[in-house]
């Protein structure tokens, strides 16, 4: 003897009349569509990325600092890269500032 799966559509289906609102709550949904990645999100893996280089590079100085790890002059070099990435994000954040108070200065 074998139990047979139930559709729940199936069964309110030969209980209800063929359109009545109840039933039309169990319709399959539409497919979800996510939305497309937007300037903040942009924003927000910059932040994150210049922020893994930093504590990477911190990493790499405790380890020298202990004696261990990658060699000074690579220490050294990631550094000033993690230092102009830094750099860069908060001159990008200050264009960005700028540009927002300029926008809101303007006359409608």
């Amino acid at each position: 003897m074998s139990i047979e799966p139930v559709s729940l559509t199936a069964s309110l289906s030969a209980i209800l009349p063929a359109s009545t609102p109840a039933l039309d709550a169990f319709a399959p949904l539409a497919p979800v569509q996510h939305p497309a990645p937007g300037f903040g999100d942009m924003i927000a893996r910059c932040v994150g990325s210049v922020n893994d280089e930093l504590v990477k590079v911190d990493n790499e100085v405790r380890q020298v600092a202990a004696g261990a790890g990658p060699s000074l002059h690579e220490v050294m070099i990631h550094l000033e890269e993690a230092r102009l990435s830094f750099q860069l994000l908060a001159q990008v954040r200050n264009r960005l500032l700028d540009a927002y108070q300029e926008v809101m200065r303007m006359q409608v």
